[in-house]
């Protein structure tokens, strides 16, 4: 079993050689812990040599991935390799020491910054177990010299990174003379894995312990509870390390310590660093075991995913021969053709969720954006009451009119109309710039490749929409001059003069009845005190006035406001001097004649009746054009410049584009896409060699011979025979679908050549003979698939080894 941390320090090797031991998840101990908290100390004690940075500040700057690999040879040479030095032994450990120091300063800087890119050191000796730790930067509060500000923020970041990792173990290191609830480790720990399954804790300076005190409740897991305990531990102290003292030595005396200590004599034999190595090898272990399943389904899962994007990268251009270029480059073209009219169709299968996009977009535009524009806009915007009564004025010339012109109305709503105009220019405006932007994101991971041809496809569809955009535009146009140059007083939805005129009728009907009303309560309620005056008001406001019709066709009253200022006139000439009686006329006719504005003159009733009758006509009429517009514009669009556009794209792409002697220009490939690549291709076999690594491991476990704890040693596992061992072969690519062995197995019971075929453990029966033998036990999400043959005769407990 000690085979599976050594295949896990292959998976970790293999996968930091293209920088994907993060998406494995790796199961690894986590060393967490405060700066001087005595986390390095520790790991030297495990190795059993000095080989760690020393200093004070923050000396650990970079994480340290540290495998420990048992060399099976006791008198064998130590020595260390480091990943991103090939090939080199280093047998002086302060050579190591140096060599990280090296490595540190040449990422992290020769500050006191830190970096999250991990040093991977190997250790191989026969005085180790086999181990994967990673030494991480210890946890800081305050900035001291040269170090960033947020050095605190970037170091707790980097350590969550690690301890997040849910498949990871952490050995969170806490000093004993220190508060347990300040213990920063801790802390941490309890975000990440708030249950305590997979922390375990380390006390380190028990022997610094004030005189009188213990932490034998913690170490007995009373005060802080860890599914996996606390551990004490005696690190060298600063005179031992000056000394150079042996680290057997210091090995002996912390076992003396905790043997004579009278709090921890009792638990002395769950003390030390000697048992915290042998704990954290066999949690380690069983911790691997349980992650392998798991482990071996993720890798499944990227390899999938790793070839899916080798896939979309395709084959390298510099491997196309000149005769597939021909293909290729069609295929891409009408690729990316049917890319764009499937986004304006809105059958992109890769269609954002996130925002509007494509054909619905265009949709957008039509029925929110252009309809709700037109639908603001005021039929009489920019029409006062005294613009509309001077173009009825001048609209007469010098005869008095008996009905309102109609060329005042043609004059009016003209310029409205024009109104129109400017929004549905805009309304095209936005849907070619929505097919732009179509175009400009109509890409796939293959047509990156070639920057080229991307280029050229989106400058040929460009050039397409911009062709189409003065036909629309020009048409446009033309559909407001339309709706300008004739205006169709006769049309059904027109209301009319009569219409018009009812309505004013009613409106003036329903204000007066209002204002009666109005009248009648302010009667009511000043009755007795104005009874006198009330009642002359009321007389006065009996005098019969005119239908709104006389108004309309004339009466008998109309000249006489015309004839006031004549009369005014008169009257002053006829009390002036005789000398000034003809300059006193002429003076007023001069003012009269400079007058060219109505602003100065009291619009009568008929004014006020005409300009209202005006303003209702203009109204109707511009609904209709306002209506028509908004129908017309998007279908012009459609039809122009998106249907156009549509239609014509891939017969464009293919003219300009479809070209042999343009072959090897478009087929460029982009730098970036072709590393991207290599990359992918490099992740893909680590993700297979991992697979293949797990999988053998698991053969190799289920396969090996084992004596079963019963009264019948010949109980053993392994394969029966060669049939087995292929039908086993085949199974084992596929060890989640049960049906593909069960199936076999009920073959093989139909021909006679077995006589018991169970689906899982739990279907074995507890008799069997002596001379059973289990085929193999293939362990999965659920107990695994179980093969044996023989008959039950004797009684045997079976029990996995």
């Amino acid at each position: 079993m000690t085979d599976l941390i050594e295949l896990m320090n292959k998976l970790q090797t293999v996968a930091a050689s293209v920088g994907a031991e993060n998406s494995l998840d790796l199961p690894l101990i986590i060393v967490v812990g405060s700066q001087s908290s005595g986390k390095s100390s520790v790991l030297e004690t495990f190795v059993q040599r000095d080989f760690l940075p020393r200093g004070s500040g923050i000396v650990t700057r970079r994480p340290l991935v540290l495998q420990l690999v048992t060399l099976q040879q006791p008198s064998a040479l130590e020595y260390g390799e480091f990943l991103h030095i090939k090939d080199k032994k280093f047998y002086e450990f302060s050579e190591i020491r140096q060599e990280i120091e090296r490595e540190t300063s040449r990422l992290a800087g020769a500050n006191k910054g830190i970096s999250k890119m991990p040093i991977h050191l190997r250790i191989y000796s026969p005085k180790v177990l086999n181990l994967t730790l990673v030494d991480l930067p210890g946890l800081t509060k305050i900035p001291i010299g040269d170090q960033p500000i947020d050095i605190e923020k970037q170091i707790r970041s980097l350590v969550m990174d690690y301890t997040s990792n849910p498949n990871s173990i952490i050995l969170a290191v806490s000093p004993a003379n220190a508060d347990l609830v300040n213990s920063d480790s801790l802390k941490i720990a309890r975000q990440v894995d708030p249950e305590g399954k997979r922390t375990i804790g380390v006390l380190t300076k028990l022997d610094l312990m004030d005189a009188g005190t213990n932490a034998l409740d913690i170490l007995s897991g009373k005060s802080y509870p860890l599914k996996l305990g606390f551990i004490g531990v005696v690190n060298r102290s600063q005179q031992d390390i000056l000394t150079n003292k042996p680290m057997s030595l210091a090995l002996e005396a912390e076992a003396q310590f905790f043997m004579q200590h009278p709090a921890y004599r009792s638990i002395s034999s769950r003390c030390g660093t000697r048992y915290l190595n042998k704990q954290l090898n066999k949690i380690l272990l069983i911790h691997i075991k349980e992650k392998l399943p798991e482990l071996r389904t993720r890798l499944g899962s990227l390899i999938s995913q790793k070839q899916q994007e080798l896939a979309q990268y395709g084959e390298s251009s510099r491997a196309t021969e000149p005769i597939e270029r021909g293909p290729l480059v069609l295929r891409l073209l009408t690729k990316f053709a049917n890319d764009f009219i499937a986004a304006i169709d809105g059958t992109l299968p890769e269609m954002s969720t996130k925002e509007l996009c494509g054909g619905a977009r265009i949709y957008h535009i039509f029925n929110n954006i252009f309809k709700q524009t037109l639908d603001v806009i005021p039929p009489c915007s920019n029409l006062s009451d005294h613009d509309i009564r001077t173009a009825i004025r001048n609209s007469t010339g010098p005869r008095p009119s008996l009905f309102v012109p109609e060329l005042a109305f043609d004059l009016l709503v003209r310029p409205q109309i024009k109104l129109l105009e400017v929004p549905s220019l805009k309304c095209v405006e936005m849907v070619y710039e929505e097919l732009m932007k179509l175009c400009h994101h109509s890409d796939t991971i293959e047509l990156l490749r070639y920057p080229r041809l991307h280029q050229k496809l989106s400058e040929v569809v460009s050039e397409l929409l911009r062709e189409r955009l003065g036909p629309t535009v020009t048409y446009i146009e033309s559909l407001i001059a339309i709706e300008r140059a004739y205006i169709n007083t006769n049309h059904p939805d027109f209301l009319g003069a009569a219409g018009a005129m009812a309505n004013l009728e009613q409106e003036a009907r329903k204000k007066k009845k209002s204002e009666a009303l109005r009248r009648k309560q302010f009667v009511e309620m000043k009755q007795k005190a104005e009874l006198v005056k009330e009642t002359s008001r009321q007389q006065q406001e009996t005098a019969t006035k005119e239908s709104l019709l006389s108004y309309f066709f004339g009466g008998a009253n109309n000249d006489e406001k015309s004839t006031v200022g004549l009369q005014e006139m008169m009257t002053k000439a006829q009390y002036a001097p005789f000398m000034s009686v003809n300059s006193l006329m002429q003076n007023e006719m001069i003012k009269k004649l400079e007058q060219t504005s109505l602003d100065d003159e009291v619009a009568t009733d008929r004014e006020e009746l005409e300009t209202q009758l005006i303003r209702t006509l203009i109204t109707s009429y511009f609904n209709i054009v306002r209506r028509n517009i908004q129908d017309l514009v998007p279908k012009s669009i459609m039809h122009l410049l998106v249907n156009h556009s549509r239609e014509s794209v891939q017969n464009r792409l293919v003219s300009a584009l479809y070209k042999e002697d343009k072959f090897n220009e478009l087929l460029q490939e982009d730098e970036t896409i072709a590393n991207e690549r290599e990359k992918c291709k490099d992740m893909l076999n680590v993700y297979k060699q991992a697979f293949e690594l797990i999988k053998n491991s698991i053969r190799n476990t289920l396969f090996q011979r084992k004596q079963l704890p019963s009264a019948h040693a010949s109980h053993s596992w392994h394969v029966p025979n060669s049939i087995w061992k292929s039908y086993l072969d085949k199974a084992f690519g596929r060890i989640d679908e049960k049906a593909l062995l069960v199936k076999k197995s009920d073959g093989i019971l139909a021909d006679g050549r077995m006589d018991l075929a169970a689906h899982c453990l739990k279907d074995l029966p507890t008799a069997l003979s002596s001379t059973t033998q289990l085929g193999a036990i293939v362990e999965g999400k659920y107990p695994g698939f179980v093969i044996g043959t023989g008959s039950e005769s004797k009684v045997a407990q079976l029990k996995q080894g």
